[in-house]
């Protein structure tokens, strides 16, 4: 089941964000503690984003949060990966706009292949001093 996700989802969605997270970029590992997490889901992405999630079997396996043509987070659980729950959660984003933008690490391939394959395109590399990781970044974008 797919449907827009509540703020008593909240913690679901961080626990979604945290697992898939640190299974793509082990080396960021601990970045955060699950309460980080949860407070920024709850102050930082609810308030802002429409967050969307894919439930199977009343489990949430993946999530999106996008705003103003941007796609601020998209994960899905590493046991759930390859099932096209990303390819979903990401046309409910197009679906919506016109137009779409988002950053990952430049290590990232996995989610880089992903984007491209949807219709993404690249269009700025960074070193990372912009962001919390210190991790060099790409920046995609996605027109209709």
């Amino acid at each position: 089941m797919l449907r827009q996700l509540a703020l008593t989802d909240m913690g679901a969605a961080a626990q979604v964000h945290r697992i898939a997270f640190d299974q793509a970029m082990p080396w960021l590992l601990g970045l955060h503690t699950p309460a980080e997490d949860r407070w920024f889901y709850r102050e930082r992405v609810f308030p802002t984003c429409r967050v969307w999630g894919r439930f199977n079997d009343d489990e949430l396996t993946g999530i999106i949060a996008f705003q103003d043509g941007w796609i601020e987070q998209l994960y899905v659980l590493p046991a759930a990966q390859g099932r096209g729950i990303g390819t979903e959660l990401l046309d409910v984003a197009k679906a919506a706009c016109d137009r779409l933008e988002l950053w990952t690490f430049q290590r990232n391939t996995p989610a880089r292949r992903f984007y491209e394959a949807r219709g993404f395109t690249l269009i700025e590399q960074t070193d990372g001093a912009r962001n919390e990781e210190r991790e060099p970044d790409a920046r995609y974008v996605w027109t209709r």
